[in-house]
């Protein structure tokens, strides 16, 4: 059986989605398993991902097999503007090894969940766990090494000159607190989004985040100057007329009064780039800005955990790389020691290698 996918959303009275189909039963029913237990953004993200898979491999799920795993891999790295064309990231033609990783993990997770009903027919999972490898003895490890390897690289951080450029660019003070939010609070675009007016506490300086990544809720603190926009916008920026209680809201027709839209706050950042005329900007690159420079300034990394809302402290770590003076400051002090251990002073004021120092230093004759 060979079926097309037709991606299909429903959305409710605010334009939210709520449910995605791509017209196939068993397909169907695990978008909805999705839906209930997981966010929207990721609905929508698997059920692309499946589309794209079984566009490609054109088979019903129970005819898939691990060659069709493969062949899907191989067609997601075919270069896509020619192969001379390449991403500067990773100097790779075809989509990024995240991507495609991603996409393998909606795929198995169909799997898995198929399997699990036991009902459809499937008693394996197509999607490979990894390559096999050798190990001592000759027995071979079937979760060896990974399918897809993908590059682990640093946030990119905005420069202090390019985020004045840019905060100067924006023209309103929605626009204002909005990019504050995040370049002060460290917030997700989503999560911008998504505050409602209960959710502001100026009393306590502090905004309440209510719908977090993975549900998670916390309370945020901010600076001064977020207030202060945001308090400009309320007197005198936001419709009086307006039917929601969110607090950022279109301020011009057709839109003007309801909630602002995901594609509208990239508008946003991306005009205000145009104008400060720096290269491409995006929402997150202002929150990985923003807990940079909070290490920087010595904030504890258990306290970037919980103002960032993660729940493993090994994904704040990153910010220890790319804080600029923490790992030269690391590193001169082990040089330091290790000098003190190695080197000592003389009367005369000059350096000498101590006796302990230079047995272990000394090399053996190899002539």
């Amino acid at each position: 059986m060979t079926w097309t996918p037709l991606l299909e959303r429903d959305c409710d009275a605010g334009g939210q989605v709520i449910a995605v189909r791509l017209g196939h039963p068993q397909v169907d029913r695990y978008l909805q398993f999705v839906a209930a237990r997981a966010r929207r953004n990721t609905l929508l993200a698997v059920g692309f991902d499946l589309k794209v898979f079984f566009s490609v491999v054109s088979k019903d799920p129970v005819e898939v097999t691990p060659a069709d795993v493969y062949g899907f891999i191989a067609a997601q790295r075919t270069p896509r503007h020619g192969a001379r064309v390449v991403r500067l990231e990773d100097g790779e033609p075809g989509l990024s090894a995240r991507t495609i990783k991603r996409r393998l993990s909606s795929v198995s997770g169909l799997f898995g969940y198929l399997i699990d009903r036991g009902d459809a027919g499937i008693s394996a999972n197509p999607v490979p766990c990894g390559l096999a490898v050798r190990r001592a003895g000759n027995r071979r490890n079937r979760r060896g090494g990974a399918l897809i390897r993908s590059p682990r690289t640093l946030p990119r951080v905005v420069a202090p000159g390019d985020v004045d450029a840019f905060v100067a660019a924006l023209r309103t003070h929605r626009d204002r607190a909005m990019v504050l939010a995040m370049l002060l609070g460290g917030l997700r675009r989503c999560e911008v989004l998504g505050l409602r007016l209960s959710d502001v506490h100026p009393g306590q300086r502090r905004v309440f985040v209510a719908d977090g990544k993975g549900g998670t809720q916390r309370l945020v603190p901010m600076a001064p100057r977020f207030f202060t926009e945001l308090g400009a916008y309320l007197d005198y920026e936001r419709p009086d007329d307006t039917d929601t209680d969110a607090v950022f809201v279109a301020l011009k027709r057709p839109q003007r009064g309801g909630a602002l839209s995901a594609d509208g706050l990239d508008e946003i950042v991306a005009k205000a780039c145009g104008r400060a005329g720096i290269g491409k900007l995006t929402c997150h690159q202002l929150r990985h800005t923003c807990f940079t420079r909070l290490r920087e300034a010595g904030m504890a990394l258990e306290a970037i955990q919980a103002l960032a809302g993660h729940r493993c402290i090994e994904s704040t770590r990153i910010y220890l790389h790319l804080s600029n003076d923490w790992l030269a400051d690391q590193y001169r002090e082990a040089m330091t020691a290790i000098d003190t251990q190695i080197y000592q002073t003389t009367p005369a004021g000059g350096w000498t290698v101590s006796e302990s120092a230079a047995a272990v230093l000394e090399l053996p004759d190899r002539r």
